[in-house]
């Protein structure tokens, strides 16, 4: 009953929004391309979905790649720093620096860098830095929460740094790390979406690419369509990662 209602719910409220929407827009005759009604947009998505489908896949693959680019160098970042207080302390200035800096700000050197024939490039490194933090402080949260009995309980038996790391610190950190991940990957989404803006991968032509050169047509309908497209592939991509997460917890906590 209760997951019913939870689902009920919310599909309810959003049904409500979008019939008032609809409503206002052709009651007040609000022109199609300042805000078109639920109904055009939907026709428009109905429309260009294969060009959508497309652009989708590609921005995906962009957000995929950071997020796993991400996964190596934060991972490796949070064991080195938790050996050592000293690699931690420097690390730590880099790893704000990456969490303040606005990607937009960074974007006209990564093009640089990556050159005018690969866009891609610099998308993708745009990508993994707006990424980078949320896995590096959960992964480094996670293996400095053992349970301090657990500790002793190594030292009296006498285990090294190596059976220390892998049987209880990486293990401990199991929880924090998959929630710095799951707030990682919608993170490499978003950040995908603004170098593609900023960076101006038109080669790529990624959603964004699409919302843009769409609005600058005031094809608003085809824009707001992008945007959809977007918003359902990024709650798809937060449903598998919580189902993943689910059964990763399950597993850790059975052992």
């Amino acid at each position: 009953m209760r997951r019913s209602a939870a689902i009920l719910a919310p599909s309810l409220f959003i049904g409500v929004l979008l019939a008032i929407w609809e409503g206002a827009c052709r009651g007040l005759a609000v022109p199609a391309y300042f805000l078109p009604a639920p109904s055009a947009i939907a026709l428009a998505l109905a429309r260009n979905w294969p060009l959508l489908f497309v652009s989708a896949g590609r921005t995906l693959v962009t957000a995929l790649t950071a997020f796993a680019v991400v996964n190596v160098l934060a991972n490796a970042s949070a064991l080195a720093a938790a050996s050592n207080r000293i690699v931690e302390a420097s690390f730590r200035p880099l790893a704000v620096a990456l969490q303040v800096t606005p990607v937009v700000a960074l974007a006209p050197l990564f093009q640089v860098w990556a050159g005018i024939d690969h866009p891609e490039r610099a998308v993708v490194a745009l990508a993994s830095v707006v990424a980078f933090f949320p896995v590096y402080s959960g992964a480094l949260a996670g293996l400095g929460s053992a349970d301090p009995e657990l500790e002793r309980l190594f030292d009296l038996y006498g285990a090294n740094a190596w059976q220390r790391l892998t049987r209880l610190r990486i293990p401990s950190a199991v929880p924090h790390a998959l929630e710095g991940q799951k707030v990682a990957l919608g993170l490499s989404l978003v950040g995908a979406v603004i170098a593609e803006l900023v960076a101006g991968a038109g080669g790529e032509q990624g959603l964004a690419w699409r919302i843009t050169e769409a609005s600058h047509r005031l094809e608003m309908a085809k824009s707001l369509a992008a945007l959809v497209a977007l918003i359902l592939m990024g709650s798809v991509l937060h449903l598998a990662f919580e189902a993943l997460e689910r059964w990763a917890l399950a597993r850790w906590r059975g052992r």
